[in-house]
């Protein structure tokens, strides 16, 4: 039973992060929005040590900053720092796929079709968790396949900065055009030509950088 134990806390700051996170991308927690830990606890129904560490791994991602006496807030959308980190998003998926493509299998093409569909069918249906969930899937097979750890590790480090521009994208009617762009991308990866698909998926993503530029001016 010791070992139960030991997994749970984990296990609760895992589910606190992934429910939190969702919360800010969503827009339910809004960018400069006081978070008390207290209050999360109460509303999540646990203790506040999951809480607390999930939010101090939210600040390590770019979604929650605090100021030691003063307050803990949803960071505000800062345009420089979300293009910076679009910018290594969107190189770094461009190269996993050149990397990729000589090795993707049928298998590989049909898991990125599928999760295509998904995508499709999750746009349509106005489930916009659904969408970044079937994208997320789209754009990971490459990145699998082509098992450079440190582009990986990268694209982690990096993409929560720019999870919100992806929620509000898939949120407009702009949003249906990446379904064609993916279909692209397969095809390309079909004909084995790694350029081709790197420069589409690099497209691909620059589709953020529309809705970067509507963002209001950050203010303290």
């Amino acid at each position: 039973m010791q070992y139960i134990s030991r997994l749970d806390r984990p296990l609760l700051r895992d589910q606190a992060l992934a429910t939190i996170r969702q919360a800010i991308v969503a827009g339910d927690l809004v960018p400069g929005e006081a978070i008390r830990d207290l209050d999360l606890a109460e509303r999540l129904g646990l203790s506040r040590t999951p809480v607390r560490e999930a939010l101090s791994h939210l600040a390590e991602e770019g979604l929650v900053e605090s100021k030691p006496h003063s307050y803990t807030r949803v960071t505000p959308i800062d345009p420089v720092a979300v293009r910076d980190a679009l910018q290594v998003v969107q190189a770094m998926h461009g190269l996993a796929l050149r990397l990729a493509v000589p090795m993707l299998t049928t298998d590989d093409l049909a898991r990125m079709r599928a999760a295509n569909a998904r995508f499709d069918t999750a746009l349509t249906e106005g489930e916009i968790a659904g969408a970044l969930a079937a994208d997320d899937d789209f754009h990971r097979v490459p990145v699998e396949v082509c098992a450079n750890f440190a582009v990986a590790a990268t694209i982690q480090r990096y993409t929560p900065l720019v999870r919100r521009l992806e929620y509000q994208r898939f949120s407009s009617s702009c949003g249906a055009d990446s379904v064609a762009m993916h279909e692209e991308i397969v095809v390309a990866c079909e004909q084995g030509d790694g350029d081709l698909a790197s420069r589409l998926t690099e497209r691909n993503w620059a589709t953020l950088a529309a809705e970067l530029a509507e963002q209001p001016e950050t203010t303290e």
